[in-house]
């Protein structure tokens, strides 16, 4: 799912009243016409004053984006004049009359908005441009407004965003990339724009559980579809291992792009990727998956390790292909003894968690069978045996 900006402003009040020179508003419908009356007029400070009325009005309100959607042209224009404060203030109540509303977008985008957003993105003010990404991430979200977006250019912008944005501005950046990466056309443009070593570095700086870290692992999974996006990650320091921890200790969301970004690697080209994903320590974070992880998960992780095992023909049928022989074979050829103690645990609990599924399924078919119908299931009969 496209993720959108969760951004708010909140216009300085005093206790008790409105703000002298405020515009006051008594009931809903009269608040809009005076507003749209407003943000029309020739007045500068009318129409700034107009704009913080729909930000502020837009924070909540799907109905009232509806009722302020005749305020995108004006409010768009805005955008070009010369003061700081109105181009603030329209920026916010755009980025407000955007969220979550489709037609509201495609208008913002049609009226022109595009040009000094992007334009803000190159602004030395910090605050501009951390409003301006905020406002493409939400404008991003729209399967409508994802070609124009593309073809603007914006991509370079976005990644020097997330090497020397702030905070909120690499968080923004990435996500608004994520979600254009979505469009099939649009991967190889952001590819050339270089945006791996950028994204591993905010990566590794973020919480694992965060929603930056999910949109930064859906990101690289995408890029690993191409060679150059591969070849990319091998090649940042610590990039590799950094889509591993993810694996290990992300948000079900986040393990699930990490295993399917190595999943790709390793599908696309086994003997080149195999070693460097194996050095990283992997297989204690696929054994959990395979036990702990949500559906997708557990069956990317089960065909990760076997790609990962160390011959790629089948076994023969008097030693299966059962995941707890891949594993085992892989265990063996682990250097590290910390790593491979830690895997030896992790395969231990899966044995054991399997063991009690099966036999939670065999009591669950005692309870409708006669004991003829009953049959311990071989790899139960070996598990218990060991």
């Amino acid at each position: 799912m496209d993720s959108e900006a969760e951004y708010s402003v909140q216009l300085n009040t005093p206790a008790g009243g409105v703000a002298d020179g405020d515009i006051r508003l008594t009931t809903s419908s009269s608040a809009v016409q005076q507003t749209l009356f407003l943000i029309h007029s020739d007045d500068v400070t009318l129409k700034v004053q107009a704009a913080k009325e729909i930000r502020r009005l837009t924070k909540t309100s799907q109905r009232y984006r509806r009722h302020f959607s005749n305020a995108v042209k004006p409010l768009v224009d805005m955008l070009r004049c010369e003061s700081f404060e109105s181009k603030e203030a329209a920026l916010l109540a755009l980025l407000n009359l955007a969220v979550k509303d489709e037609g509201n977008k495609i208008n913002i985008i049609e009226a022109g908005a595009l040009e000094p957003i992007i334009g803000f993105l190159q602004s030395e003010n910090a605050t501009l441009q951390d409003h301006a990404t905020a406002s493409l991430l939400t404008l991003s979200a729209s399967p409508a407004t994802k070609p124009i977006i593309s073809a603007s250019g914006v991509f370079p912008l976005l990644v020097k965003i997330i090497r020397h944005g702030s905070s909120q501005a690499k968080a923004d950046a990435v996500m608004a990339l994520s979600n254009l990466s979505t469009y099939q056309d649009n991967l190889l443009l952001i590819l050339q724009a270089q945006p791996i070593p950028s994204t591993v570095s905010l990566l590794k700086s973020c919480k694992k559980s965060s929603k930056t870290t999910e949109r930064c692992t859906a990101l690289i999974e995408s890029l690993m579809c191409y060679e150059e996006g591969r070849n990319s990650l091998i090649s940042e320091e610590g990039g590799v291992l950094a889509v591993v921890e993810v694996l290990e200790s992300g948000s079900a969301q986040s393990r699930e792009h990490a295993v399917g970004a190595l999943l790709t690697m390793c599908q696309s080209d086994r003997s080149k990727y195999r070693e460097p994903i194996l050095r990283e320590g992997v297989i204690p974070g696929l054994l959990e998956l395979t036990v702990q992880g949500i559906a997708k998960s557990r069956t990317k992780a089960q065909t990760l390790l076997r790609l990962l095992r160390d011959t790629p023909y089948p076994r023969s049928e008097l030693e299966p292909d059962t995941l707890e022989n891949i594993v085992s074979n892989l265990i063996s050829q682990i250097d590290c003894e910390e790593q491979s103690g830690k895997a030896k645990e992790m395969l231990a609990e899966m044995v054991q968690v399997s063991m009690e599924q099966s036999l939670r399924h065999l009591q669950q078919r005692a309870l409708v069978c006669t004991p003829a119908d009953l049959s311990v299931p071989s790899c139960v009969s070996k598990i218990t045996s060991k």
